[in-house]
């Protein structure tokens, strides 16, 4: 695939950092609600906790992790860095692939623990292993999505067969 005009390179790339910015940075208000869910003595806090947690999460994170698996793999299928080419932009593929297949399953014990706080309140250890659960897996979210981040920043070096061998094409052979 040819490289994308700049303008339209720009509006992909724009997209793409918008939505794994705005990905991360729901991550992090989930693990603040976890947090204050699991923390709280006041049972309306940990009421509004959950149930804003299975708002934020089907409604801001899937939404923003699916953006940001499309708007990548777009940006990569139409910039010079290609999909296959370099070992960093697998890399954040399959941590977005993964990272995006792993929310859908942490869902459902958000949607088990929105449940139980609508129903009543939760108190003491009342489904506290879930509770802390959702701790540990907000913040192992943050630290795959700074690490993606971390690749998009600093892409390290190293090219795929497949790469040398597009990079190999390119070079005008000698007649």
């Amino acid at each position: 695939m040819t490289p994308f005009p700049p303008r339209l390179r720009k509006l992909t790339l724009t997209l793409h950092v918008t939505a794994s910015v705005g990905w991360l940075g729901a991550v992090a208000a989930f693990l603040a609600l976890a947090v204050a869910g699991l923390s709280s003595s006041a049972p309306l806090t940990v009421r509004g906790a959950y149930l804003a947690m299975d708002v934020v999460g089907w409604y801001v994170i899937v939404p923003f992790s699916a953006a940001s698996l499309l708007t990548g793999l777009v940006q990569s299928l139409g910039t010079v860095w290609g999909l296959l080419r370099h070992y960093w932009v697998i890399a954040k593929l399959l941590i977005t692939v993964g990272a995006t297949v792993l929310l859908l399953v942490h869902m459902q014990p958000v949607g088990h623990l929105a449940d139980a706080a609508a129903r009543a309140a939760l108190t003491g250890g009342q489904l506290q292993g879930m509770r802390i659960q959702l701790i540990a897996d907000a913040a192992a979210a943050l630290a795959v999505l700074l690490t993606a981040a971390a690749l998009s920043v600093f892409k390290p070096r190293g090219v795929t067969r497949y790469g040398r061998r597009r990079q190999q094409e390119q070079v005008p052979q000698p007649r």
